[in-house]
């Protein structure tokens, strides 16, 4: 039999809010987090992982916290919850206090003891699901993973990622012209870290991520004494193949994707996921380079990315400033990316009538 990976599930915080005085021993502190019945049903109904609560209850049955005001709303919450569909394999209660050092209490794993080492749970498979710092910690001292609540990773996020996996990417592209290292996390915050050698094709470039909210890779060194066609071109051949690469089987996706102005500018970029790479392109340029970028090459780089992404560009640009116009033409695109790679995990097909893409 295949080992059960677990979700370790957090109680104060995670499930429900936590309260200044931190605890819950009265029935008007309570409340539920946004998005966790759906969610965490979801998870329950459709994936194969062992549910264990893991909470640290400070000073449970001392006089500062009595049972009889523990156990009823502990209870209501175990109740509520299966209503949803959501029920525990297994509760773990620490009521140590932190000054108490005691190895149950976390991040200490003693009250987990049977699941380390145990043939029949995958721990490395297993995910601890927190709100603070010591349940990150908690994975660590388990060897698992963990997911920590924040603005960002929400429980709809949490229920997209154990459902349909992490979109990140990584291509590495040497030839006697360039080098290039491109990693991409299609689901980021738009971390960027980009290296060219050209400072406006950077610039332009971080826009992608920055908009798009996308963490983004992209080291290039290439023959910039010859000139700049190898390095932009083969950047997008890289970039596109890492975009791809990240989609898999693009089940979810929304698909289709932005126009947006800047200052006299108006740009918009239309895309589409459908497989057939195409490129038209409306946009023209006066100045024969934008920084150290060649104006000549804006066409090219876009027709490599098609080409790589096996996506549908339309791209077109109005206006005076040719910074501006460019700039806009790459956060369009930007905005294009982020609403076409959007995944929705409760409608997971392909977003055609073709049964591929």
């Amino acid at each position: 039999m295949k080992p059960q990976k677990i979700l370790f599930i957090d109680r104060d915080g995670t499930l429900i809010e936590e309260p200044a005085d931190e605890q819950i021993d009265a029935f008007e502190k309570l409340k539920f987090v946004k998005g966790v019945f759906r969610n965490l049903g979801f998870i329950r109904q459709n994936l194969d992982f062992r549910f264990v609560m893991v909470s640290n209850q400070d000073g449970l049955g001392t006089d500062a916290f009595p049972e009889d005001t523990f156990w009823p709303v502990h209870n209501f919450i175990l109740q509520t919850l299966e209503g949803e569909g959501i029920t525990f394999d297994d509760i773990k209660i620490d009521p140590h206090f932190p000054e108490d050092n005691h190895p149950n209490r976390k991040p200490g794993i003693g009250m987990l003891k049977e699941y380390i080492n145990n043939p029949a749970f995958d721990i490395f498979g297993s995910y601890v699901i927190g709100d603070r710092e010591s349940d990150r910690q908690l994975a660590e001292n388990l060897g698992c993973k963990a997911f920590i609540l924040d603005k960002d990773m929400t429980w709809e996020r949490i229920a997209e990622l154990l459902f349909a996996g992490e979109r990140v990417s990584e291509v590495r592209r040497t030839t006697k012209e360039t080098d290039i290292h491109v990693r991409l996390n299609i689901d980021g915050t738009g971390k960027c870290d980009i290296s060219t050698g050209l400072g406006f094709f950077d610039h332009m470039l971080e826009q992608i991520g920055k908009h798009g909210m996308m963490d983004l890779l992209i080291h290039t060194k290439g023959d910039l004494h010859v000139d700049e066609h190898h390095t932009i071109e083969d950047t997008a051949i890289a970039l596109g193949e890492c975009i791809l690469q990240a989609l898999g089987d693009k089940r979810g996706i929304e698909r289709y994707g932005y126009c947006l102005p800047m200052d006299d500018c108006l740009c918009s970029v239309a895309l589409d996921f459908g497989g057939r790479p195409w490129l038209v392109w409306d946009a023209t340029f006066q100045r024969e380079r934008i920084g150290e970028m060649p104006t000549e090459m804006f066409l090219h780089f876009f027709k490599s990315l098609s080409d790589a992404a096996k996506m549908n560009l339309n791209i077109k640009a109005e206006g005076q400033n040719e910074h501006h116009k460019i700039e806009g033409i790459f956060k369009a695109l930007a905005r294009a990316l982020k609403m076409a790679v959007k995944r929705d995990i409760y409608h997971y097909e392909l977003p055609s009538t073709k049964g591929m893409l």
